[in-house]
């Protein structure tokens, strides 16, 4: 990065070229819910092929295979798939991929460091996908630059305003950057995507997360001044002190022109959980935008629905299609945590 040139993380509403995907294998954790998971894939990624590219990372060459056939059994249109065989130890590609930057109209992918969120999973193979996939030509003529600092995609939002909106929990947490300072942090941030200000948020959390966390299963900016964010109304639920506080926080914060934010509240399903009795982190927050459409995950509950109208709010402008992300929260996940977008000028 040079001085003459200042990078700009596109939000996540701008034209895209395309969705990276890294697909579930029998060689991961997915190994006991593959028949329950890939066809939640399956139809992201057709969602996706119907209004822009998908690049899909799948394990070995039989893998590719097979997955090739599945996207075609949906009679997918196959010239939008771009597959590449990248082994992999999991397939949340939001906090594997790279982030895309653009500066003087040029893309160029920055490559952060994965680590399995603080050494928790495996992730060797993850952290190398990205480079990987670089060496394939993936990514077009995009050139590719390391950054020497853990960063995971879910951790970060921003309104293309040169606002960043973050959880301290997170990027503060020690297993993460352990060297560096807040305000270390913050430097890198600001100079490596053009961010000229963090807004940090002390409270928020889901239940069965294990990502310390992310922000994109808690507040996600829609435009400029406005944000969708998780709401319990529940008194009796153990995370109606922590995402109340979260609320008040938000009431805080300004946009870049100095207004308050337009709060939109999303709903509160209900609680899930596991066989062995752990709470699952449902969230409608984890949505992904796309070219003229959000996909937004739904979880066969009630609340589904009024869901979806508070999305329509936000992207009045935009498809909001619903897809069923239940199998996705058994793994501690969502819809948003398994895409990454790559912005217009890389795919």
């Amino acid at each position: 990065m040079t001085d003459s040139c200042r990078n700009y993380l596109p939000p996540e509403w701008a034209p895209q070229s395309g969705v990276m995907l890294t697909w579930p294998h029998a060689h991961g954790d997915w190994a006991k819910r593959l028949k329950q998971v890939e066809p939640v894939f399956t139809e992201i990624a057709r969602q996706v092929s119907l209004r822009e590219k998908v690049l899909i990372s799948c394990y070995d060459r039989k893998h590719r295979e097979h997955v090739g056939q599945q996207l075609t059994d949906t009679g997918a249109d196959m010239s939008r798939f771009m597959l590449r065989t990248v082994p992999s130890n999991d397939t949340w590609a939001r906090d594997h991929g790279p982030l895309t930057v653009v500066c003087h109209g040029e893309t160029m992918l920055l490559d952060f460091g994965f680590n399995g969120w603080g050494e928790k999973f495996g992730y060797e193979l993850d952290n190398q996908i990205s480079r990987k996939l670089y060496g394939m030509d993936a990514f077009g003529h995009a050139p590719m630059q390391t950054v020497d600092m853990v960063l995971e995609g879910g951790s970060i939002e921003v309104d293309g305003s040169g606002t960043l909106l973050t959880t301290s929990r997170c990027l503060l947490a020690p297993t993460r950057n352990p060297k560096l300072s807040k305000q270390q942090i913050e430097e890198r941030l600001m100079g490596s995507l053009g961010i000229n200000r963090i807004l940090w948020l002390q409270h928020g959390y889901l239940a069965g997360d294990d990502t310390d966390s992310h922000i994109d299963t808690l507040a996600r900016f829609c435009d400029r001044g406005t944000i969708a964010y998780v709401s319990c109304d529940d008194t009796q639920d153990e995370h109606y002190v922590e995402l109340k506080a979260m609320e008040e926080e938000l009431k805080s914060f300004r946009a870049a022109d100095g207004q308050p934010y337009r709060l939109v509240p999303l709903p509160w399903p209900r609680a899930r959980y596991d066989e062995d009795g752990q709470r699952l982190p449902a969230t409608y927050a984890n949505f992904l935008v796309i070219n003229n459409a959000v996909l937004m995950p739904t979880y066969e509950d009630p609340a589904d629905a009024a869901a979806l109208t508070s999305l329509k709010a936000c992207f009045p402008d935009r498809e909001i299609v619903p897809i069923n992300c239940q199998p996705l929260i058994y793994q501690f996940g969502s819809l948003h945590c398994v895409t990454m977008q790559l912005p217009e000028g890389v795919l």
